[in-house]
């Protein structure tokens, strides 16, 4: 009896098949399962990243990188300018509503003929009634987006997803030390608090492309630093950060620092790809983005004592709570560093959804 064909026998093809799937699925750092439409691109981004199922993680984080993500997001951003003919707005900036799932009705103009262009309509306004602030919470969310990871900072590294960190002084960059008997010995951490009392908490939130692209501040503070950063615009999105050690700090990012009531405070706009600009309303001398740059260069700027920044005083910008900072061209990340007595608790979840204004934590 001749044997049977291979194409007769299934189960002998699909277990190839099955590993694969597998593997797939491992890097992915997800379940198996389909990807709804408004989720293909970045499947399909992550699909590209682990095609090369064969090739070691590290090959496919350097073809990735040599991505001119900063050329396209340029472009991109000169596209999110071009006026568009009236009749042609309403069905792009409605198939965009429908891929990313925006909210119009929280919209301060939901008339989208209103809009002349994408990026007037990726940085629209929101009715004042729709964001209040929880009074009950010392520190509020800066963004509506979502909550990638939070808590302390131990050994002066921070996690940008769970189980991959960045070194925080390449962050940051350098501080002033504060005056300690043992600062030689002290390290990066230490160094930025104020008091031994206290301890140094971070929270990171993930904006969307379909979520509100403008930031506000968090808490009453005071703004004495602005550090840009020039760097890639790799993407931020958390099955990207799984891949990439230190992306936040290889990405080009602003870095706002100074003070609250507790002592030190920092919040930090990271760009990604498509992220055409970073702009803080107060700052009018920042420009991000520019076709140039020294890797690993960044630029500082002291708002204390700077007459020629509007709103700042002898001790740097003073910010409300709640008083919009600035915004993002497309979604992007939020990172807040902050000192705080050790007894500050979070009241959030990892992955949770959040919007301008809700608690974060409290004393």
């Amino acid at each position: 009896m001749e044997p049977r064909p291979l194409w007769l026998h299934p189960h002998r093809l699909q277990v190839p098949r099955l590993a694969l799937r597998r593997r797939l699925t491992a890097l992915k750092g997800g379940v198996s399962r389909p990807a709804t439409w408004r989720h293909r691109p970045i499947s399909f981004l992550c699909y590209i990243l682990s095609v090369s199922a064969l090739r070691p993680l590290a090959c496919r984080v350097a073809l990735y990188r040599s991505f001119p993500t900063r050329l396209l997001s340029r472009a991109w951003g000169r596209l999110n300018g071009v006026e568009l003919p009236t009749w042609l707005r309403k069905p792009i900036y409605s198939l965009y509503i429908w891929t990313f799932g925006v909210n119009m009705q929280e919209a301060a103009v939901e008339d989208l003929h209103h809009y002349r262009n994408l990026g007037e309509f990726f940085r629209r306004r929101l009715k004042p009634a729709v964001r209040p602030l929880c009074a009950a919470s010392c520190l509020t969310s800066p963004a509506d987006g979502r909550i990638l990871h939070f808590g302390r900072v131990k050994n002066s590294e921070v996690e940008q997803v769970k189980g991959v960190t960045y070194s925080l002084e390449n962050f940051l960059g350098p501080q002033k030390r504060q005056c300690k008997d043992s600062s030689s010995s002290s390290s990066f951490r230490d160094d930025i608090l104020s008091s031994p009392d206290s301890d140094l908490f971070h929270v990171v939130i993930y904006l969307a492309p379909g979520d509100y692209h403008c930031f506000h501040s968090p808490t009453d503070w005071r703004v004495e630093l602005r550090r840009h950063f020039p760097g890639s615009l790799m993407s931020v999105n958390p099955g990207v950060a799984r891949w990439i050690k230190e992306l936040f700090c290889l990405n080009e990012r602003v870095v706002l620092t100074g003070q609250w009531q507790q002592g030190f405070f920092s919040l930090t706009a990271v760009g990604a790809t498509n992220v055409g600009s970073i702009r803080i309303y107060f700052d009018q001398e920042l420009q991000t983005n520019t076709p140039r740059y020294s890797k690993g260069s960044f630029h500082d700027r002291s708002y204390i004592a700077d007459q020629t920044v509007k709103f700042a005083g002898e001790g740097g910008v003073t910010l409300q709570k709640g008083e919009a900072v600035g915004e993002f061209n497309l979604g992007s990340t939020i990172v807040l560093l902050f000192e705080a007595p050790k007894d500050f608790s979070f009241n959030l979840q990892p992955g949770q959804r959040i919007r301008v204004g809700e608690g974060l934590g409290s004393l």
